[in-house]
Protein backbone atom coordinates (compact mmCIF):
# COMPACT_ATOMS: atom_id res chain seq x y z
CA UNK A 1 0.00 0.00 0.00
CA UNK A 2 1.13 3.46 -0.67
CA UNK A 3 1.41 6.51 1.24
CA UNK A 4 -1.70 8.13 2.40
CA UNK A 5 -2.35 10.05 -0.25
CA UNK A 6 -3.24 14.23 0.31
CA UNK A 7 -4.48 16.71 -2.26
CA UNK A 8 -3.44 19.90 -1.71
CA UNK A 9 -5.51 23.21 -3.35
CA UNK A 10 -3.68 26.05 -2.89
CA UNK A 11 -2.54 29.24 -5.06
CA UNK A 12 0.39 30.17 -3.32
CA UNK A 13 3.33 28.32 -5.26
CA UNK A 14 5.40 29.25 -1.86
CA UNK A 15 3.20 27.49 0.37
CA UNK A 16 2.74 24.47 -2.28
CA UNK A 17 6.06 24.25 -2.93
CA UNK A 18 6.80 23.93 0.87
CA UNK A 19 4.12 21.85 2.26
CA UNK A 20 4.56 19.44 -0.74
CA UNK A 21 8.20 18.63 0.04
CA UNK A 22 7.80 18.33 3.73
CA UNK A 23 4.71 15.78 2.89
CA UNK A 24 6.79 14.03 0.57
CA UNK A 25 9.54 13.61 3.30
CA UNK A 26 7.46 12.46 5.80
CA UNK A 27 6.03 9.82 3.82
CA UNK A 28 3.01 11.11 2.00
CA UNK A 29 1.79 11.09 -1.17
CA UNK A 30 0.97 14.57 -2.50
CA UNK A 31 -1.26 15.88 -5.62
CA UNK A 32 -1.73 19.85 -6.08
CA UNK A 33 -4.18 21.72 -7.32
CA UNK A 34 -3.86 25.59 -7.70
CA UNK A 35 -7.71 26.68 -8.05
CA UNK A 36 -10.76 25.29 -6.74
CA UNK A 37 -12.08 23.67 -9.91
CA UNK A 38 -8.82 21.92 -10.95
CA UNK A 39 -9.18 20.74 -7.20
CA UNK A 40 -12.39 19.04 -7.05
CA UNK A 41 -11.58 17.56 -10.75
CA UNK A 42 -8.39 15.95 -9.25
CA UNK A 43 -10.26 14.58 -5.53
CA UNK A 44 -13.05 13.02 -8.26
CA UNK A 45 -10.84 11.16 -10.19
CA UNK A 46 -8.21 9.76 -7.73
CA UNK A 47 -9.63 10.22 -4.80
CA UNK A 48 -7.35 11.35 -1.79
CA UNK A 49 -6.83 10.39 1.42
CA UNK A 50 -6.91 14.22 3.24
CA UNK A 51 -7.37 17.16 1.44
CA UNK A 52 -5.19 20.67 2.51
CA UNK A 53 -7.76 23.53 0.96
CA UNK A 54 -6.93 27.29 1.21
CA UNK A 55 -10.06 29.27 1.81
CA UNK A 56 -9.34 31.82 -0.60
CA UNK A 57 -8.92 30.64 -4.11
CA UNK A 58 -9.33 31.83 -7.95
CA UNK A 59 -12.83 30.53 -9.12
CA UNK A 60 -14.47 28.68 -6.83
CA UNK A 61 -13.39 29.58 -3.01
CA UNK A 62 -12.60 27.16 -0.34
CA UNK A 63 -16.25 27.14 1.16
CA UNK A 64 -17.70 26.30 -2.43
CA UNK A 65 -15.00 23.70 -2.53
CA UNK A 66 -15.08 21.90 0.92
CA UNK A 67 -19.34 21.85 0.42
CA UNK A 68 -19.05 20.25 -2.88
CA UNK A 69 -16.33 17.71 -1.62
CA UNK A 70 -18.41 16.79 1.45
CA UNK A 71 -21.12 16.37 -0.63
CA UNK A 72 -19.38 13.51 -2.57
CA UNK A 73 -17.24 11.56 0.29
CA UNK A 74 -15.65 11.95 3.85
CA UNK A 75 -12.14 12.42 3.25
CA UNK A 76 -10.96 14.75 6.25
CA UNK A 77 -10.60 18.46 4.85
CA UNK A 78 -8.09 20.85 7.03
CA UNK A 79 -9.06 24.47 5.54
CA UNK A 80 -6.12 27.22 5.65
CA UNK A 81 -6.96 30.23 5.87
CA UNK A 82 -5.23 34.03 6.24
CA UNK A 83 -8.55 35.27 8.32
CA UNK A 84 -7.98 34.77 11.75
CA UNK A 85 -11.70 35.95 12.34
CA UNK A 86 -14.48 33.60 14.02
CA UNK A 87 -16.67 34.22 11.19
CA UNK A 88 -14.82 33.02 8.71
CA UNK A 89 -13.45 29.55 11.05
CA UNK A 90 -16.92 29.00 11.85
CA UNK A 91 -18.13 29.43 7.92
CA UNK A 92 -15.71 26.87 7.18
CA UNK A 93 -16.09 23.91 9.57
CA UNK A 94 -20.17 25.05 8.57
CA UNK A 95 -18.64 23.75 5.05
CA UNK A 96 -17.78 20.47 6.24
CA UNK A 97 -13.75 21.39 7.24
CA UNK A 98 -12.78 18.81 10.12
CA UNK A 99 -10.08 21.77 11.18
CA UNK A 100 -8.48 25.13 10.29
CA UNK A 101 -5.40 26.47 9.91
CA UNK A 102 -4.22 29.98 9.75
CA UNK A 103 -1.38 31.29 8.24
CA UNK A 104 1.08 31.67 8.49
CA UNK A 105 1.67 28.64 9.90
CA UNK A 106 4.54 26.39 11.67
CA UNK A 107 4.76 23.26 9.26
CA UNK A 108 5.37 20.98 12.68
CA UNK A 109 1.91 21.82 13.34
CA UNK A 110 0.28 21.33 10.18
CA UNK A 111 1.74 17.83 10.08
CA UNK A 112 0.56 17.10 13.54
CA UNK A 113 -3.14 18.00 12.38
CA UNK A 114 -2.72 15.90 9.62
CA UNK A 115 -1.70 12.74 11.71
CA UNK A 116 -4.77 13.86 14.10
CA UNK A 117 -7.15 13.82 11.05
CA UNK A 118 -5.96 10.78 9.92
CA UNK A 119 -5.91 9.31 13.39
CA UNK A 120 -9.69 10.38 13.66
CA UNK A 121 -10.86 9.04 10.54
CA UNK A 122 -9.43 5.71 11.11
CA UNK A 123 -12.80 3.15 11.32
CA UNK A 124 -12.81 1.32 14.35
CA UNK A 125 -13.01 -2.67 13.49
CA UNK A 126 -11.60 -2.10 10.57
CA UNK A 127 -12.47 -5.95 8.46
CA UNK A 128 -8.98 -7.81 9.02
CA UNK A 129 -6.47 -7.91 6.45
CA UNK A 130 -3.82 -10.41 4.95
CA UNK A 131 -0.73 -8.22 4.45
CA UNK A 132 1.92 -9.51 1.85
CA UNK A 133 5.67 -9.20 1.02
CA UNK A 134 7.60 -12.03 -0.86
CA UNK A 135 7.29 -14.63 1.41
CA UNK A 136 6.60 -12.30 4.02
CA UNK A 137 2.78 -12.76 4.93
CA UNK A 138 0.56 -10.56 8.19
CA UNK A 139 -2.61 -11.95 8.99
CA UNK A 140 -4.36 -8.26 11.08
CA UNK A 141 -7.06 -10.93 12.57
CA UNK A 142 -4.91 -13.15 14.06
CA UNK A 143 -2.35 -10.69 14.54
CA UNK A 144 -0.19 -13.76 13.26
CA UNK A 145 3.20 -13.44 11.25
CA UNK A 146 4.69 -15.59 8.61
CA UNK A 147 7.88 -16.29 6.55
CA UNK A 148 7.46 -18.90 4.50
CA UNK A 149 6.42 -21.60 6.07
CA UNK A 150 7.69 -20.83 9.67
CA UNK A 151 5.54 -18.67 12.16
CA UNK A 152 7.13 -15.71 13.50
CA UNK A 153 6.35 -14.94 17.11
CA UNK A 154 5.66 -10.85 17.63
CA UNK A 155 4.96 -9.02 21.03
CA UNK A 156 2.90 -5.96 20.32
CA UNK A 157 4.96 -3.45 19.55
CA UNK A 158 6.81 -5.51 16.88
CA UNK A 159 3.82 -6.72 15.11
CA UNK A 160 2.66 -2.67 15.00
CA UNK A 161 5.97 -1.98 13.54
CA UNK A 162 6.05 -4.58 11.41
CA UNK A 163 2.52 -4.06 9.98
CA UNK A 164 3.42 -0.53 9.40
CA UNK A 165 6.23 -1.23 7.34
CA UNK A 166 4.38 -3.99 5.52
CA UNK A 167 1.47 -0.99 4.67
CA UNK A 168 3.94 1.08 3.30
CA UNK A 169 6.08 -1.46 0.94
CA UNK A 170 8.96 0.17 -0.58
CA UNK A 171 8.54 3.39 1.11
CA UNK A 172 11.30 5.11 2.91
CA UNK A 173 9.87 5.96 6.79
CA UNK A 174 11.73 8.59 8.92
CA UNK A 175 12.60 7.81 12.42
CA UNK A 176 9.77 10.79 13.59
CA UNK A 177 6.87 9.27 11.40
CA UNK A 178 7.78 5.39 12.71
CA UNK A 179 7.94 6.96 16.21
CA UNK A 180 4.66 8.62 15.99
CA UNK A 181 2.79 6.09 14.28
CA UNK A 182 3.70 3.09 16.77
CA UNK A 183 4.77 4.83 19.76
CA UNK A 184 1.97 7.71 19.42
CA UNK A 185 4.10 10.90 20.20
CA UNK A 186 6.64 12.81 18.63
CA UNK A 187 10.13 11.26 18.93
CA UNK A 188 12.44 13.85 20.37
CA UNK A 189 16.18 11.95 19.39
CA UNK A 190 17.68 11.07 22.38
CA UNK A 191 16.04 7.47 21.84
CA UNK A 192 17.34 4.37 20.59
CA UNK A 193 14.01 2.31 20.67
CA UNK A 194 13.51 2.37 16.80
CA UNK A 195 16.54 0.43 16.87
CA UNK A 196 16.17 -1.88 18.98
CA UNK A 197 12.78 -2.69 17.78
CA UNK A 198 14.07 -3.07 14.07
CA UNK A 199 16.84 -5.27 15.21
CA UNK A 200 14.85 -7.57 17.12
CA UNK A 201 12.24 -7.81 13.73
CA UNK A 202 15.33 -8.29 11.44
CA UNK A 203 16.43 -11.18 14.34
CA UNK A 204 13.06 -12.82 13.76
CA UNK A 205 12.75 -12.11 9.68
CA UNK A 206 16.04 -13.65 9.00
CA UNK A 207 15.91 -16.55 11.69
CA UNK A 208 16.80 -19.10 8.77
CA UNK A 209 19.30 -16.86 6.88
CA UNK A 210 16.29 -15.42 4.89
CA UNK A 211 16.96 -12.44 2.96
CA UNK A 212 16.89 -9.05 4.84
CA UNK A 213 13.67 -6.86 4.12
CA UNK A 214 13.82 -4.31 6.41
CA UNK A 215 16.73 -1.76 5.23
CA UNK A 216 18.35 1.29 7.20
CA UNK A 217 18.22 4.53 5.09
CA UNK A 218 21.19 6.33 6.43
CA UNK A 219 20.33 9.51 8.20
CA UNK A 220 16.70 9.23 7.26
CA UNK A 221 14.90 6.02 8.66
CA UNK A 222 14.05 2.61 7.15
CA UNK A 223 12.56 0.73 4.09
CA UNK A 224 10.45 -2.32 3.61
CA UNK A 225 12.02 -3.69 0.43
CA UNK A 226 13.56 -6.50 -1.46
CA UNK A 227 17.71 -7.15 -0.91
Amino acid sequence: MAGERILIVEDDEHIVQTVRRGLIYEGYTVEVAMDGSSGLEKARDMPPDLVILDLMLPGLDGIEVCRRLRAASDVPVLMLTARDGVSDRVAGLDAGADDYLVKPFAFDELLARIRALFRRSQPSGAAPEVLRFGDLVLDTGTRRAMRGSRVIDLTAKEYELLELFMRHPRQVLTRDVIFDRVWNYDFGGESNIIEVYVRYLRQKTEAENEPRVIHTVRSVGYVLREE
